[in-house]
């Protein structure tokens, strides 16, 4: 990190130096310590310019010019993510330096980044990556400015950006410059996206479908070819040699038939409409997502083309999964397992949540629509060998200042998704479903949980470890598939609190998410009551609720409020939908249609689902009290809402109200008048506030925002 350190290993140079919007922590839940280590591994000396001053180019130059490249990332969140709440106010901190403090990386952090680095070293190449980058990669809506942007490549003026899990592709491209080659010859690197010519195509056996227009029968970007004699080849060599005999013809077996549709397949490019389109016509924009979404299994996907103005973003398919072993050593690489040494004694929130937790898994095959995780990882779970998680934590026992015994989390972005898999890998690479769990679990995904509960009983049985909890959010579709998972989970890994994301209980909002129905929860909740009471404890589920989601009427989210109220849940924090770049409830949000289903542009009438968009201040402020409907503060624009929504019947003091008629003094900015100013008799003159209470200590958890 600094040119003492450099001196130090007697390096004169630096080969790759990794530029990143977070403070640096050499640890396997960090980005930048991933790719450091991996790219160490293979001999590389790497650099990090961490949280640098983004105002001038000084501070890119701290370690000199890269030998390979700049490696240029946000870091582990979005930017605009990171700094903005979901009301679009700035946030007062920042989990990812040091202290907490607010307000040391800027705005599109890839973007300013990557310029700097130019402006520091004109003739250095500059790659760009992390989650921002994957999010960015073609022309998106953006939520903090209201407008369709461009992809990040051209503002950002990167040689290379590279999306989703960049290990393969980071590693390839080190190896190929390091022997010389040009970065803007390298165009076959899967998981990669570059600048092109409008008519470039890698060689001429390569062909151009394009979807630039709303396709009418909407489940593809137009037709893949005419469908043509598939023996036409034959047919025509036996006429050529045909004399007064006819000549037997072969007919092609079904293996080479399909090889030659993958080999096509392999050498196609999809254009896009382009940014100019999408930004004009939101049914465009909603197209352009629908097909986007269509082409991201590595196993079929195909390459994908938008223009830019006078040039192509060019987007190569994603990179294929990485298997076990592959994952094992990446997640055993030499990591100190601690902030760099230069912070000192600040605190990182972010380091100080994760830093006795194990990261069991990769990726998400659910396909919620308001998530990004399947834009980045993919919805191919990645898992690592029992073997391999035990010995982290052996070494997070022996290695890590402050362990107790307690493992905060085994997880990944789903907890329960290890190991599971579609049965065949043949369906599996040919598959074109947004989601193996919407809407039912599809019959070729394997739900046996038997993996997960072995790794639970192992990693409780390690020597030192007093408690193993699972603090990723569960999956409860796929876990009551698993009644012994539940037993388990139960039995031994919860603290009192489980966190689950039912996320609404509308039909007609749980379909714009992709979420299974609210029937699926009240399953889990059973037997989560059952396994507690015989386990002997006192444990509550945690169910995180979402406001103001496409498709989210009042009347849907008064719906949502009465479940709470009737289920005892009273949240301290909810969240608020959050339009991130690239996601198909963001496409809902910004067209108000429905890219899961088909787009049609027919007579020049628009024809479609059309969603409903939760857009304005007040609306989104009504959804979010909603949720809390047991704050004092936010009683008097419920009962304005409820009046003007028909609903005055549940404003008053009984059990089957929502809000009562009274108002504690000082509490909701105004009273709401008349008899309503003081409390009814025996009521307490404020609202009661939080959960149940825990039978251990008695002490009140609030809900966390993810």
């Amino acid at each position: 990190m600094s040119r003492g350190e450099m001196a130090a290993l007697g390096w004169d140079a630096c080969d790759v130096i990794l530029v990143t919007g977070d403070a640096y922590v050499d640890h396997p839940s960090f980005g930048m310590a991933l790719i450091g280590r991996l790219l160490e591994a293979q001999g590389f000396r790497v650099g990090v310019i961490s949280q640098p001053d983004w105002r001038t180019a000084a501070d890119f130059a701290r370690l000199g010019q890269p030998n390979l490249f700049f490696g240029v990332t946000a870091g582990n969140m979005d930017s605009m993510v990171n700094r903005y709440t979901a009301d679009r106010k700035i946030r007062s901190d920042d989990a990812y330096t040091p202290n907490g403090e607010a307000n040391r990386r800027p705005d599109r952090a890839v973007t300013v980044y990557a310029q700097r680095c130019r402006e520091a070293f004109p003739g250095a190449a500059v790659v760009i990556g992390s989650i921002e980058a994957s999010l960015r990669r073609i022309a998106h809506y953006d939520y903090w400015s209201d407008k369709v942007r461009r992809s990040v490549l051209p503002d950002a003026k990167a040689d290379l950006l590279i999306f989703g899990n960049a290990e393969r592709a980071i590693v390839e491209l080190a190896h190929r410059l390091s022997r010389g080659e040009k970065i803007g010859e390298i165009r076959d690197l899967r998981g990669t996206a570059f600048m092109v010519p409008p008519g470039w195509l890698p060689s001429v056996d390569w062909r151009e479908i394009d979807a630039s227009e709303v396709d009418s029968e909407g489940d593809a970007p137009g037709p893949l070819a005419a469908r043509g004699n598939p023996y036409a080849a034959e047919a025509a060599a036996a006429c050529a040699t045909q004399t007064t005999a006819a000549q037997p013809i072969r007919l092609l077996t079904r293996a080479e038939r399909l090889a030659g549709r993958d080999r096509q397949r392999a050498q196609t490019v999809i254009r896009l409409p382009a940014y100019e389109q999408v930004r004009d016509d939101p049914l465009r924009y909603a197209h352009a997502s629908r097909t986007f979404h269509l082409e991201s299994n590595p196993g079929n996907a195909r390459a994908l083309r938008q223009r830019h103005g006078q040039r192509d973003v060019w987007l190569n398919p994603p990179p294929p999964p990485l298997s076990t072993e592959e994952l094992d050593r990446l997640y055993e690489l030499p990591y100190a397992r601690a902030p760099h040494p230069g912070y000192g004694e600040a605190k990182i929130p972010a380091w100080e949540m994760i830093r006795f937790s194990v990261n069991i898994m990769r990726g998400c095959f659910g396909g919620c629509t308001f998530c990004s995780i399947t834009e980045h990882e993919g919805r191919i779970i990645q898992s690592r060998s029992e073997d391999s998680v035990i010995r982290e934590i052996e070494e997070m026992r022996d290695k890590t200042p402050g362990f107790t015994g307690i493992v905060s989390d085994l997880g990944g972005p789903t907890a329960n998704m290890y190991r599971l898999q579609c049965r065949d890998e043949k369906i599996e690479a040919a598959c074109r479903r947004l989601s193996c769990v919407y809407p039912d679990i599809c019959p070729n995904m394997g739900t046996d949980h038997g993996p997960l509960v072995s790794l639970y009983r192992r990693a409780r049985a390690v020597k030192g470890v007093r408690k193993v909890l699972i603090g990723s959010g569960l999956r409860y579709d796929l876990a009551v598939r698993s009644p012994e998972y539940i037993r388990e989970l139960v039995s031994h890994h919860v603290g009192g609190y489980l966190k689950i994301a039912p996320e609404h209980t509308e039909a007609a909002v749980l379909s714009k998410m992709m979420k299974p129905g609210i029937a699926a929860y009240e399953r889990f909740k059973q037997l989560f009551d059952r396994f507690s009471r015989e386990a002997g404890k006192e444990q509550y589920l945690i169910p995180y609720v979402i406001a103001a989601h496409p498709g989210a009427s009042d009347e849907a989210m008064l719906n949502l409020a009465l479940w709470l109220k009737k289920n005892n849940f009273r949240l301290d924090q909810v969240q608020t939908f959050l339009p991130t770049p690239m996601a198909l409830a963001t496409a809902m949000y910004h067209t108000e249609k429905n890219p899961l289903k088909k787009l049609r542009r027919d007579g020049g009438e628009v024809d479609g689902e059309r969603v409903e968009a939760v857009r304005s201040g007040r609306q989104r402020k009504v959804h979010k009290a909603f949720l809390r409907y047991h704050d004092a503060e936010n009683w008097p624009l419920l009962r304005e809402t409820l009046k003007a929504m028909g609903r005055a019947d549940l404003i008053g003091n009984g059990k089957k109200h929502l809000v009562p008629l009274w108002q504690p003094a000082g509490t909701g900015g105004k009273t709401a008048g008349g008899p309503g100013i003081a409390p009814p008799p025996g009521k307490p003159g404020r609202a009661a506030s939080g959960f149940r209470q825990a039978a251990a200590g008695g002490r009140r958890k609030a809900f966390a925002s993810r």
